[in-house]
């Protein structure tokens, strides 16, 4: 069937991605890669079946190439490039680096010609010609990037791109460099375009159109599109990765990339970029594939794809199921169940209308709060098994250092951790206190903070331990406190029972 985005025929299975994270997302305020990082994000790229990787620009700094430097250092089966300007130097430099390719940006508006590099149309389409040969006789992958193409002149945009491809640049690519454009510029552009040769496309989300001008591309005829994890780049991003890639899958059939490797990716980028993933972000949000409703909650317990566009596990993803004030019944009991507490009808009631309560205040219920509840109702109270009884921190120095203070089923233990920061160094204390490593902490959440001198945080934190997971919050003036708490009454819950864990001694 012929749609907008599925011409007759057409296929996206040879669809690829040139990844510009370690470059263009870079461009996002306030974010630095270190090299380490960069090297790190590759590898993960890598892993998610990325074919192009922009590394940076090569001709930003010294320090700039050395984190170039990292990636190219790798052998990825990935092309690494780097970004150059239409300089002859910056292809210099991005061969001193040791990519295996350039992405070379000439103006291709008129406000780019005349206004920022000062030239003229003839003068951009012969130095673009000249710097292609140069570029291809070192051994380079070139792509030419027509900047601000989505509003240069069609006629011209033809000339400047034909004249690249006839100097033996490998491909050329329409830029939406300020996302302006709208889908039918796009395909117009692309189409022309993808007569000449083969075509990439940049999009950007400034009116929130990256993925249907990324569609739309390809549509035309386009079959490499520019991306970043999670849409970060500068002003609204660009096009996301994970987003283009699960829409040509679920819409297309087409599996361009590793999609399991997604979620982690996402994760990874938004701890190197310090840029967290908003709740309700597509693909890897925390809300994606969760639920509170009652309805859907029920309906998703009956037949999972009830509320859901495709399985979370396609995407490296898990489904949860959350209390708040719409739950409901089969919400609360299948909650319940997984931490293997069972009540009759009237219990259960009780429970729901406690936890409604609860959540029509605004506050979000966790499995801690849960269990408590279930175990006042049912009148089975249960020992701790872990308790915090002091905990120290010092911060001033040049190691961040922790000593903390647990009982663990009635013993003291004491114990101390550094870390990065005095909140990993008290979660390290922990660690070592309980002498094991089998709960990883998979959530860390500052949910609230309140103002003035006497502000009061609230810390969310999600542990898991083998196929178990539990969810605790806690508040304190002090946020390594209130980490520590959270963590240790998350542990207190997921830790096997006493006389189990015994036997497994």
């Amino acid at each position: 069937m012929s749609t907008l985005f599925a011409p007759e025929g057409a296929s996206y299975n040879d669809v690829t991605f040139l990844d510009t994270t370690l470059r263009d997302g870079e461009q996002a305020p306030g974010v630095s890669l270190t090299p380490e990082e960069k090297a790190d994000i590759a590898r993960h790229l890598d892993d998610a079946g990325v074919d192009y990787i922009e590394a940076g620009s090569a001709c930003t700094s010294a320090d700039e190439r050395t984190a170039i430097s990292h990636v190219t250092d790798l052998e990825l089966d990935a092309t690494v490039t780097s970004f150059a300007r239409g300089v002859q130097d910056d292809i210099d430099k991005a061969l001193s680096v040791d990519v295996d390719g350039v992405n070379l940006v000439v103006p291709a508006s008129d406000r780019h010609i005349e206004g920022k590099v000062g030239s003229d149309r003839d003068a951009v389409v012969e130095r673009t010609r000249e710097l292609v040969a140069y570029a291809k006789d070192q051994g380079l992958w070139v792509e030419v990037i027509g900047e601000d193409g989505s509003r240069a002149d069609l006629d011209y945009l033809e000339r400047l791109m034909a004249g690249a491809l006839d100097a033996g640049a490998d491909r050329v690519c329409y830029a939406d460099t300020v996302g302006h454009a709208s889908p039918e510029n796009a395909y117009e552009r692309v189409s022309m375009l993808a007569e000449l040769g083969p075509t990439s496309a940049h999009t950007h989300d400034d009116l929130g159109l990256g993925v249907t001008n990324a569609l739309a591309a390809l549509a035309a005829g386009a079959d490499l599109v520019h991306a970043t994890v999670n849409g970060i780049g500068e002003r609204a991003g660009n096009v996301a990765l994970e987003e283009l890639a699960v829409a040509l899958w679920h819409c297309y059939d087409a599996e361009v990339l590793e999609l399991t490797e997604l979620y982690g990716l996402a994760e990874r980028v938004a701890d190197a970029t310090g840029i967290p993933l908003p709740p309700n972000k597509a693909v890897v949000g925390e809300n994606s594939f969760t639920h509170e409703s009652g309805i859907h909650t029920d309906g998703t317990l009956k037949d999972e794809a009830m509320y859901e566009p495709y399985p979370p596990e396609a995407v490296g993803r898990e489904r949860r199921l959350v209390l708040g004030k719409h739950a409901g019944r089969a919400g609360v009991r299948a909650a319940l169940a997984e931490h293997g507490v069972e009540l009759d009808d009237e219990g259960l009631a009780d429970v729901v209308e406690r936890v409604k309560s609860i959540g029509a205040r605004g506050k979000r219920v966790t499995d801690a709060d849960l269990l408590a509840i279930a175990e006042e109702v049912s009148g089975e109270a249960r020992d701790r098994r872990v308790e915090l009884v002091d905990l120290t921190c010092l911060s001033g120095g040049a190691t961040p250092t922790a000593s903390v203070r647990l009982t663990v089923d009635g013993d003291e233990r004491v114990a101390s951790g550094t870390g990065s920061g005095p909140v990993d160094a008290a979660l390290n204390a922990v660690r070592a206190a309980l002498d094991q490593q089998t709960f990883h902490l998979d959530g860390y959440h500052v949910d609230a903070v309140t103002g003035g001198t006497d502000a009061v945080v609230t810390v969310e934190v999600t542990l898991t331990r083998g196929d178990q997971s539990v969810t605790v919050a806690a508040s304190d003036a002090d946020i390594t406190r209130a980490s520590v708490v959270a963590m240790v009454n998350a542990l207190d819950r997921l830790l096997p029972p006493a006389a189990e864990a015994h036997a497994d001694d």
